[in-house]
């Protein structure tokens, strides 16, 4: 399902979705109101949600769709052209499971609709590390250890994942096919005891596995 309050919009992210052989756009909203009561009809897999829009913002769509008190959450992806901290913050602090800019390109909206479909999140590389250094010293708990020893593959994996790589991005990097990322990130969710690449992300900063400027240590 895709809310934003501008049509030409709606317009242009459905001919981008339904490009793609494997996605459908089920429903279109034009405001957070008409979101939320369409969202709750359809269920859809995933919900691309507008940040600014009348009656009700994205963030408040999210946290009535995907929020804590949420009965059966769905999954909301933020697309936004709004590239603002306090946007970011609250729309993943109310449940979204991905923020996309719109001027990222429709490779990343895809993979970011097909993420949050597995149960995965994405966030446009853009905004990934600025977003993990203001998260990293408000979360201020040191960060748990693994379960279980991490393989130094597994940590190559999460380095780039705190980078704001996709899955493709890193198989390729790692000379590794798709299904060998996907393999690595459900182990490495296991033994971080993490639901997300976000929450992995996260722990690699507050594990000091990137410098300040993203970069591995």
């Amino acid at each position: 399902m895709v809310a934003d309050d501008q049509a030409m919009i709606r317009s242009g992210l459905r001919l981008i979705l339904e490009d793609q052989e494997d996605i459908t756009v089920v429903g279109e909203a034009a405001d957070g109101s008409e979101a939320v009561a369409l969202a709750r009809r359809l269920r859809p897999d995933v919900c691309l949600v507008d940040i600014r829009m009348p009656m009700l913002d994205g963030i408040g769509v999210t946290r009535a769709l995907a929020g804590p008190g949420a009965p059966d959450p769905l999954k909301v992806v933020i697309v936004t052209t709004f590239d603002l901290d306090e946007y970011v913050y609250g729309a993943l602090r109310a449940g979204a499971v991905g923020f996309v800019l719109k001027g990222a390109g429709p490779a990343l909206l895809a993979e970011a609709v097909r993420a949050a479909s597995t149960g995965d999140a994405l966030i446009s590389p853009s905004i990934t590390l600025r977003l993990l250094r203001g998260l990293t010293p408000a979360r201020g708990a040191a960060p748990p250890e693994p379960a279980r020893p991490l393989s130094p593959r597994e940590t190559e994996v999460i380095r780039a994942i705190a980078r704001g790589r996709t899955n493709h991005e890193i198989a390729a990097e790692l000379f590794i096919s798709l299904s060998t990322v996907k393999s690595h990130l459900t182990a490495i969710q296991g033994k971080l005891r993490v639901r997300n690449r976000v929450e992995i992300a996260a722990w690699a900063w507050e594990s000091r596995l990137m410098d300040g400027t993203g970069r591995p240590r």
